[in-house]
């Protein structure tokens, strides 16, 4: 076993970042897309990084208390295959982004104004979330929740089964 050298400890990680996984998504206009997710989301930017050829190398916002990473799609990751925005996988994306909201009414009708397409309306769901389900115009999903009870496991089960998911 080696010895570390003795120096203090700084935090290994960000205090914004010790409880969560911080999602990070390519989009073909980051630019537009941080425009957009502070006009439907009341996202705030707090960070931007401009690559030296234009476009955004690195932004990250804040929705709530929930950081989001993001940066446009360099023409040499797309055609390396390393990184792809949903336009470049024919409009789908294996990611969903989850976002507890105080209003996810409110919400919803600020993103649909902003133009996020809504493909499920607010709506109560058994497992105790008031939950909307929408694409942004980068193609990325995501479902932002109010949440409204802690059914337990026994209802969520039974919950489940009566809502023919």
């Amino acid at each position: 076993m080696t010895e570390r050298a003795a120096h203090p400890v700084a935090p290994v990680i960000p205090e914004r970042y010790r409880h969560s996984v911080i999602p990070h998504i390519m989009v073909d206009d980051a630019a537009a897309a941080i425009d957009f997710y502070e006009r439907a989301f009341g996202a705030r930017e707090e960070f931007r990084l401009d690559a030296p050829g234009g476009g955004v190398l690195h932004a990250e916002i804040s929705i709530g208390p929930s950081v989001l990473m993001l940066g446009d799609v360099s023409l040499e990751a797309a055609e390396a295959g390393s990184w792809a925005a949903p336009a470049a996988l024919g409009g789908g994306t294996s990611v969903t982004l989850h976002v507890f909201v105080a209003d996810v009414d409110a919400l919803a009708e600020r993103a649909q104004a902003a133009g996020a397409q809504i493909l499920q309306p607010p709506t109560d769901m058994f497992h105790g979330d008031r939950t909307v389900i929408l694409r942004d115009p980068s193609g990325h999903m995501w479902v932002f929740l109010t949440h409204l009870a802690d059914p337990s496991e026994e209802e969520l089960r039974s919950g489940l089964a009566a809502s023919g998911i």
